[in-house]
């Protein structure tokens, strides 16, 4: 699954650190912490891989 929005791919790139070990879980924070504990290394890979060209920074609601 592709992530929406430049943040919620920096979010998934930051879990995905702390999952595989490269960082402390202890320093995540908010989405990322959340994504983390519910996501697999798989798919927060993929999230995290999205190109960031032409995404928002944040999603908007509707």
């Amino acid at each position: 699954m592709p992530a929406t929005s430049k943040a919620q791919q920096k979010a998934a790139g930051a879990a995905l650190a702390a999952k595989r070990g490269d960082m402390p879980k202890k320093e995540l924070k908010g989405a990322s912490k959340s994504m983390e504990k519910s996501m697999t290394e798989k798919e927060l890979h993929d999230m995290a891989s999205t190109k960031r060209k032409g995404k928002p920074e944040h999603k908007t609601k509707h």
